[in-house]
Formats: C-alpha cells, structure tokens, sequence
C-alpha cells in the first residue's frame, strides 16, 4: 500500500507563534451623538427598570403582619 503524503507541510503551525503581519485592521469608527445617547437612555432604562422592581419587590418579601395571624396567636396563648 502506497503511505499518504500531507500536501502541505506542517511546519507552519511551528512557527505561527513568530509570524506577524504587517497589514494593520482599519480604525473603529467613532459612534454618533446619537449612538450614545441611544445606549445611555437604554442604560438607564435598564437601571430604572431594576431599581423599579426591587423598590416595589422588597415589601413582598419582608414578614407580613397578618390581622388573622395576630388574632390566632392570642387565642393560643390564652388556652
């Protein structure tokens, strides 16, 4: 049986970590005022949506002071 040759000799992947390019990537563009003002509002939208719900959660989740439960803990302490 005839050994399979590689086409493409693996010595590049040796010297991969040494190779450097000397294209350089285009600048980023600079975003708009109307970008930024774009992602700040949906920042604080964001912001104003958590702070919202822990404002109207923290209530829901402190201890509730029930008329019934306070009546039901009377009667068992007079037995």
């Amino acid at each position: 049986m005839f050994r399979r040759r590689e086409s493409v000799p693996f010595s590049f992947v040796a010297e991969s970590d040494r190779f450097r390019s000397n294209v350089t990537p285009p600048p980023r563009e600079r975003a708009t005022v109307s970008q930024l003002a774009g992602r700040s509002l949906v920042g604080l939208t964001m912001v104003a949506g958590l702070v919202g719900s822990l404002i109207l959660g923290l209530p829901a989740l402190g201890p509730a002071q029930s008329a019934s439960h306070a009546e039901q803990t009377e009667a068992t302490h007079g037995r």
